[in-house]
């Protein structure tokens, strides 16, 4: 069971990222979708979606994501299981420098 996905997409300006998480959050298994634009060009926007539920059928999502005329970039977090982990810190997450 995949509980929370979080995608690098590029995506037309149409359609919006208003409509797009609706499409996404209308599939079995979805309790929420957030969007965010972090990146706009004359002719995409480079956003992360960030998607929890239940029970998400990642074929399901690249299917509407592909409708809607975006890409998947890459899959950056991915958390399965009955129950959602907490990531950790680790030194990296501190920038710390080794010497």
């Amino acid at each position: 069971m995949i509980r929370k996905l979080v995608l690098d997409v590029m995506k037309p300006h149409e359609p919006s990222i208003l409509d797009l998480s609706k499409s996404i959050s209308r599939l079995n298994g979805i309790d929420g979708v957030n969007i965010t634009v972090y990146e706009i060009d004359r002719k995409v926007e480079n956003v992360k979606i960030t998607i929890v539920g239940s029970n998400i059928d990642f074929e399901e999502v690249k299917k509407v994501i592909e409708e809607n005329g975006a890409v998947i970039h890459s899959v950056d977090e991915v958390a399965t299981g009955k129950k959602m982990v907490s990531e950790s810190k680790t030194p990296q997450d501190f920038n710390v420098r080794m010497r």
